[in-house]
């Protein structure tokens, strides 16, 4: 589940329009706005190289981040949108909205698949754990929202997709796709066809039909 919430400090940036933008840059931040949560919008900037290092952390986008701008009380929030120079690639801008408690918000969860050495179609059969999707978008509430979420590869065979359907989600979490969706498959060794796979199922099943046959002889 949710760990600690990382702090954001920015601060608050005086006038508004390109000019001042174009200011805010010339000293070294990025230029911001937060809105949203039922409050006038804050024009806010953040030193350019805090905000790169973070980007370049990854999933920026994906985090919610408590925001403290001195004098004011902490509010929480995510980023919805950071422009970039066209040429360098590099923040010229950020958006930051505004979250209740109780908000429900639509982010990324990135996937954690366990026990691989308990698949026989990785440990036995030889396949490939092909990851469809590494992150999966879900709608989660703000002051809840999990770290990851968890796919048990336990007992899985060559051949197996592992649909979000499959998937035991957080309390008050939910995909905001609606139809059913394949997050990975556990694919066959190159050049097994799918006749191979079936074969390899069976001959695992087989061997555990044998296994339980001499269990009961003893």
């Amino acid at each position: 589940m949710a760990g600690k919430i990382p702090d954001l400090k920015v601060s608050v940036r005086t006038g508004t329009g390109k000019g001042a933008a174009r200011q805010s840059r010339r000293s070294g931040n990025v230029p911001g706005i937060v809105y949203g949560g039922g409050q006038d919008p804050l024009a806010i900037e953040i030193p350019f190289n805090d905000l790169l290092k973070r980007l370049k952390a990854g999933r920026f986008l994906a985090t919610l981040f408590n925001l403290k701008v001195e004098g004011q009380e902490d509010v929480r929030v995510v980023c919805r949108d950071v422009q970039r120079d066209k040429v360098k690639d590099l923040p010229t801008h950020l958006d930051l909205m505004r979250l209740r408690r109780n908000s429900r918000v639509a982010m990324f969860i990135p996937v954690e698949f366990i026990n691989h050495e308990e698949s026989p179609g990785l440990d036995k059969q030889g396949g490939t754990l092909n990851t469809v999707r590494a992150e999966v978008e879900l709608s989660v509430i703000a002051s809840d929202i999990p770290d990851h979420i968890t796919v048990d590869l336990t007992g899985l065979n060559v051949g197996t997709a592992i649909s979000i359907s499959d998937v035991d989600l957080p309390n008050g979490s939910h995909p905001t796709i609606d139809r059913d969706f394949i997050i990975a498959t556990i694919a066959a060794p190159s050049g097994l066809s799918a006749d191979d796979e079936d074969e390899a199922a069976e001959g695992e099943a087989v061997e555990g039909d044998a296994a339980e046959e001499d269990k009961s002889e003893d």
